[in-house]
């Protein structure tokens, strides 16, 4: 004899994701701001000089920039072509680059300034 019951199966009800997704998003955001160096904020300035031994800077100082917003918006000419017009130098003895971001991409400033007479 099979006997069949007549209720209906209750399947335990789950917690709403949503709580949880938030915590994750946090904890993804909060490991990538930890490992990436500069995440938040970074101004920085590195040479663009390889033989750094031998370098002479000049009396002459030069420099061009480009901005960027948001990754979509850019402007500017950060080359050193336009760093040396800027600063009125026919010969080339060193060259910089400085960096300036907020949020990574949010806010990007690039900025090359050159060395010469």
């Amino acid at each position: 004899m099979i006997l069949y019951s007549t209720r209906v199966f209750d399947w335990p009800k789950c917690p709403p994701l949503e709580k949880e997704m938030k915590r994750a998003s946090a904890l993804v955001l909060l490991l990538a701001c930890l490992l990436l160096p500069g995440c938040l904020y970074s101004n920085i300035t590195v040479p663009l000089d390889s033989d750094l031994d031998n370098t002479q800077m000049g009396n002459k100082v030069g420099s061009a920039e480009f901005q960027s917003v948001l990754g979509l918006f850019a402007w500017g000419d950060a080359g050193t072509q336009a760093a040396a017009r800027d600063g009125g130098i026919s010969t080339l003895r060193q060259a910089d680059l400085k960096i300036f971001s907020i949020l990574g991409f949010v806010y990007y400033r690039q900025t090359t300034v050159v060395y010469g007479d």
